[in-house]
């Protein structure tokens, strides 16, 4: 799993904007913070609520946290060691938590759309 292949599901969200945080490459929907990488270039932060203790404990090879993130609802991925669809799957979560509720019906709209109209 590389950035790019993240950069590719956090924009296809909508009102997702790639931006910076702390000089490294990072992801916003309305200015609200969602992710970024690293400095090590292979470790991403993620906001995950709730969740965090759960994906840490069901897969501690992949996402963990380290004692400055501990007061923090985000938790750090192993890039290298990261799935694909766990991680398009929490960035959809922290996209929900923090863009507007609008814009998530609008999402929902659309998406029920198109699987309506596909057989």
């Amino acid at each position: 799993m590389t950035f790019d292949d993240l950069r590719q599901f956090a924009l296809a969200l909508p009102g997702v904007e790639e931006g910076s945080c702390f000089g490294t490459p990072a992801f916003y929907v309305r200015k609200k913070f969602l992710a970024r990488l690293c400095a090590d270039s292979a470790t991403l932060v993620i906001k995950v609520g709730e969740d965090r203790a759960m994906w840490i404990d069901l897969f501690p090879d992949r996402y963990y946290i380290t004692d400055h993130y501990r007061g923090y609802d985000a938790m750090l991925v192993r890039l290298d060691q990261a799935n694909a669809e766990e991680l398009r799957d929490l960035f959809e979560k922290a996209w929900r938590r923090a863009a507007p509720k609008r814009l998530v019906a609008q999402w929902d709209a659309v998406r029920s759309a198109v699987s309506e109209a596909i057989p």
